[in-house]
């Protein structure tokens, strides 16, 4: 009953954006240019979206000044109960909250603006409190797109997939002690048969006053580079891509972003066959940007997905870190620091879940369960989480704005 209210109440807010579209092409990447070579026409097509274009106010690529105009926007949020033993923490946590529009003009040029709401789970303000992006991007031709503006770090691929497509509660651990965010940056991306790339210069420090973000260049700057390949049929599978990347950080004391590792190498296989996907990630954490880390730091992310139906799908994972000094790891900042877990050299978890996909991604009811350890500690964490968002989809490899067919279409 619930799952049904929640579909008709989004349907309901949905139509009027909707009454004014008439079919159009899959909507256009949310980043300039997608980070992964197209499909080939003989894969399998995904589940078809109830709402392709919600937040499409207007499509005409043959116009000479306005080509697109969207309006954007998500909203996380989230109750966790988190049992670290000696202590507990529970609570509902609006995660995000972010509004924002999207154009495309002269048929090249896209100008991607999108706020941030205060974070803070006990004394949440949705009133404008930054921006999460803030870029205008150039596309050349398809190999080469120049971006100037705050940007999202695109270090892993556990990173790069968007929080509007994650099947789980948060990131993975290791990921998170990166300290990546959006930053001011200047980028180049773009796509060559099978080979899609993104790389760029980013300073270290981002500000709720963005001119403060774009003129206080006091914080270190960071070099990453990411490139993905399509693999084709090379394992057999409906889907497989590897994606490559690395960061190197000269963070200094100013630093709010990458000031914990100063090198990041990271390498994902992603794989899709029928309902089924497996994104397997190992990452290396390497050096000390400005004195807090303690040890390199590997792990490895393990992120097998069911579809049980074309609504349902099975989203487990697995995850084992382990660093070179006793205290080289950190709990995650959410939920297990809370419930009392702190550092060591040696972390676990597993995580089972069944996501409800009631629009595709774009309305989504997740419930999960974890049970992580580090140097000894212990923490349970269920959660229940409503996630909904209108605007552009991302592209690239899975999940990536895709679902996948079930089990028991």
């Amino acid at each position: 009953m619930l799952s049904r209210i929640l579909r008709d109440s989004f349907m309901f807010a949905a139509a009027g954006t909707l009454a004014a579209q008439t079919p159009t092409p899959p909507a256009a990447d949310a980043a300039p240019v997608a980070l992964a070579a197209p499909a080939a026409a003989s894969k399998p097509k995904p589940p078809a979206e109830p709402f392709p274009n919600l937040g499409l106010l207007f499509r005409d690529d043959d116009a000479s000044v306005l080509n697109e105009f969207w309006v954007l926007g998500r909203y996380h949020g989230q109750y966790h109960w988190s049992n670290g033993g000696a202590e507990d923490d529970e609570g509902w946590d609006n995660r995000r909250f972010r509004l924002g529009t999207q154009f495309r003009m002269f048929k090249n040029l896209t100008v991607h603006a999108q706020s941030v709401s205060a974070d803070d789970p006990d004394d949440w303000d949705p009133r404008y409190n930054g921006f999460t992006e803030l870029w205008a991007g150039w596309r050349f031709d398809d190999a080469f797109t120049l971006t100037v503006g705050q940007q999202k770090h695109r270090f892993t691929h556990d990173r790069n997939v968007s929080s509007r497509y994650i099947s789980y509660l948060e990131r993975g651990q290791l990921t998170n002690m990166f300290r990546a965010d959006y930053t001011p940056a200047i980028t180049g991306s773009g796509r060559i048969g099978a080979w899609s790339y993104y790389a760029g210069v980013f300073t270290n420090k981002t500000s709720d006053h963005m001119d403060d973000s774009f003129t206080d260049l006091d914080s270190g700057e960071s070099v990453l580079a990411t490139v993905t390949r399509d693999l084709g049929d090379a394992f057999g599978t409906d889907t497989a891509f590897l994606n490559v990347s690395g960061v190197h950080s000269e963070a200094n004391d100013n630093a709010t972003n990458l000031n914990w590792f100063e090198d990041g190498l990271a390498s994902a296989l992603i794989l899709t066959e029928g309902p089924a996907s497996l994104v397997t990630e190992v990452t290396a954490g390497l050096g000390d940007a400005t004195g807090d880390a303690k040890g390199d730091c590997y792990g490895l992310n393990l992120q097998p997905t069911l579809f049980l139906t074309d609504t349902l799908q099975l989203a487990t994972r697995y995850q084992f870190a382990w660093s070179a000094g006793d205290d080289g790891l950190r709990a995650q900042r959410r939920y297990e620091r809370d419930a009392g877990m702190s550092t060591g050299d040696q972390y676990q978890a597993a995580y089972l879940g069944l996501n409800h996909y009631l629009a595709g991604h774009r309305l989504k009811v997740m419930y999960g369960a974890e049970y992580s350890t580090l140097g000894g500690q212990e923490c349970v964490t269920f959660s229940v989480m409503f996630r909904m968002f209108f605007g552009p989809h991302s592209r690239g490899p899975f999940p990536m704005g895709d679902t996948l067919h079930g089990v028991w279409d």
